[in-house]
């Protein structure tokens, strides 16, 4: 079954917004519907005052009435806008919530595989492109089918030998209406590519401006940024000149239209075969029944915006998820998922983590990092994931977080398959040390307790002391209250690493995931946060991948992967005594650190 249309899926994004659309439909075909009864209340009047030489009194009732449909008018317009802005608010506020969902369920492999400039001006700009699209494109489109229709229909009752003129004119403005809107969509979709390629490229500009001061390229950028505006502005200028060109011929066209029809309805007036109040009425309402295509033309750059910005977000929904566990759980295994409580305080079971003959391959399986990797955890110990880089171990972690799924093998959390575990479950049971800190902007406090919100300052400030980083937070003019500044723009790489560590401690959580958790740390500090983490260990799972080994010679166990494998398992004295990939590791860290 093919998949409906960018509009359709537009409109079924939130049914309230899309019935919402049609009452301001309906509210523009009512005051279209007002206005024929205008011109012909219009039409009467005339007749009476100068062929019947009436008196204001004879047409007073008439006025009066044309009075009060001006005034239901003006309240239905007002109505249709106020409306249609509550449908297109409803509407961005479903796609935006459910674009953001999407993104966090697929997760950080997808995000690091696309440009951030480009998904944030999708999340933003192209969202925002719906609101013209609702507002403005949606109801033209709708009302250039109703209103002609019903002035057709009208004018056909009336006077039915004006209608093959609106047959044959009709038709044809629609068919160069669609000639010249193609070609506004694909310079609108050019125009909104251009958009984010640019919002990407500045974006990579800002994050890498010291690496292009230090080589001296800065310069080069700015032109790089000024030539793409510029081209962007050209873009954006012929979107506006084919828009502008498409009304003009739609004016033309309706203009030409009308002149027929009054040329018409003149020669059968003078002849005697048509009333002039009739013959007046037929001609006042003419231009209603072109209005709403001219306006449509008006509006099609809007709907062409929207469309490519929808068709970029309906790109990024409809990306596969590759970070769950696609098959189902048996009911042996649901039933296991009741052991596991949702908050990461409450009585725990036992957390033995098993990997069985688990695959994983990136770039749909042409780039494979693990193969048939098994090894265990048995709760409460500590194993350390050791080995050359590229061999899989940050691979490892992201399975375990669930930012992966295994293509082949299970992961097994003591005999409950982890597939069967609701994820956003599974992970208030898990901390995690990253080896990229991401700090957002906030107070030092609050990037703390991003690990458990509601936390008392006091168990912030617990945290902080068990990952030494109270110290220098108190030193600072506001303590915890200090601003971070985006992406911690005030604090050093090991200031940054051990809030990210007092994050893993305020959390308490029985598993616990350090990937290259002192990467950052000068040798005091690191001796300081081992100490703490012996502590931390007690009665908790814990999965240690580093490269410095310092850092995996008290674990309980050290596994070694080479090219997705197992490759050695031991403790540190047995993996030297064998003289294998553990050892020739050892030896050239050592000389490194020589």
């Amino acid at each position: 079954m093919p998949n409906p249309s960018v509009e359709r899926r537009v409109l079924a994004e939130d049914r309230r917004a899309r019935l919402l659309l049609y009452v301001s439909v309906g509210a523009g075909f009512a005051a279209a519907a007002l206005l024929l009864a205008q011109a012909w209340l219009l039409s009467v009047t005339v007749n009476r005052i100068f062929l019947r030489h009436g008196t204001l009194a004879d047409v007073l009732p008439l006025l009066a009435t044309m009075l009060g449909l001006l005034v239901v008018r003006a309240g239905l317009i007002w109505g249709q806008e106020v409306v249609v802005q509550r449908a297109a608010t409803r509407t961005k506020r479903a796609v935006r919530q459910r674009l953001l969902d999407h993104l966090f369920v697929l997760g950080p492999v997808y995000v690091r595989g696309e440009r951030s400039g480009d998904l944030v001006n999708t999340a933003v700009e192209g969202v925002e492109a719906l609101d013209e699209y609702v507002t403005q494109y949606q109801p033209a489109r709708l009302l250039a089918g109703l209103v002609p229709a019903l002035v057709f229909v009208v004018v056909l009752l009336l006077d039915p030998w004006t209608t093959p003129i609106y047959l044959f004119t009709g038709p044809f403005l629609v068919l160069l209406l669609a000639l010249i809107g193609g070609r506004t969509k694909a310079i609108t979709e050019r125009r909104f590519l251009e958009m984010r390629w640019m919002s990407a490229h500045f974006l990579d500009m800002l994050q890498g401006l010291p690496t292009l001061k230090l080589f001296g390229r800065s310069q080069e950028q700015v032109e790089t940024i000024a030539a793409i505006s510029r081209h962007y502005g050209n873009t954006t200028m012929e979107v506006l000149r084919t828009a502008f060109q498409t009304s003009l011929v739609l004016e033309w066209g309706a203009m030409a239209a009308t002149a027929l029809v009054a040329i018409e309805v003149s020669l059968r007036l003078m002849n005697g075969l048509l009333p002039f109040e009739l013959a007046l009425t037929v001609l006042l309402m003419t231009p209603e029944f072109f209005m709403p295509l001219r306006q449509l033309a008006l509006k099609y750059h809007a709907g062409s915006a929207g469309k490519a910005a929808a068709q970029r977000i309906y790109a990024v929904l409809d990306t596969p998820d590759v970070g769950r566990f696609g098959k189902s759980p048996s009911a042996a295994s649901a039933t296991d998922v009741g052991r596991f409580a949702k908050s990461p305080y409450a009585a725990l079971p036992r957390f033995d983590l098993r990997f069985d003959a688990v695959a994983y391959a990136y770039d749909q399986g042409q780039r494979p990092a693990l193969q048939d990797l098994s090894f265990s955890i048995a709760h409460g110990q500590m194993v350390a994931l050791v080995g050359p880089t590229g061999a899989g171990k940050s691979t490892v972690a992201s399975l375990l977080l669930r930012f992966l799924s295994p293509d082949r093998g299970a992961i097994f959390v003591g005999d409950a398959p982890l597939a069967a575990i609701d994820p956003e479950r599974w992970r208030t049971q898990v901390a995690w040390v990253p080896q990229r800190i991401h700090l957002f902007q906030g107070t030092m406090g609050e990037n703390i307790a991003l690990a458990a919100p509601g936390a008392s300052h006091a168990a912030i400030v617990a945290a902080a002391q068990a990952a030494h980083a109270h110290e220098f937070i108190e030193a600072l003019p506001d303590g915890y209250a200090t601003p971070m500044g985006e992406q911690g723009a005030r604090l050093s790489g090991g200031q940054r690493q051990r809030i990210a560590l007092a994050r893993a401690f305020l959390k308490d959580a029985p598993v616990l995931i350090l990937d290259e958790a002192t990467s950052h740390l000068d040798r005091v500090s690191e001796e300081l946060i081992q100490d703490a983490l012996e502590r931390l260990r007690r009665g908790r799972t814990v999965l240690v991948i580093a490269h410095r080994l310092e850092m995996v010679t008290a674990a309980d166990q050290i596994v070694v992967i080479d090219q997705g494998h197992v490759v050695e398992a031991g403790s540190h004295s047995s993996l030297l005594a064998q003289g294998g990939l553990y050892r020739q590791l050892v030896d050239v860290y050592a000389g490194g650190a020589a």
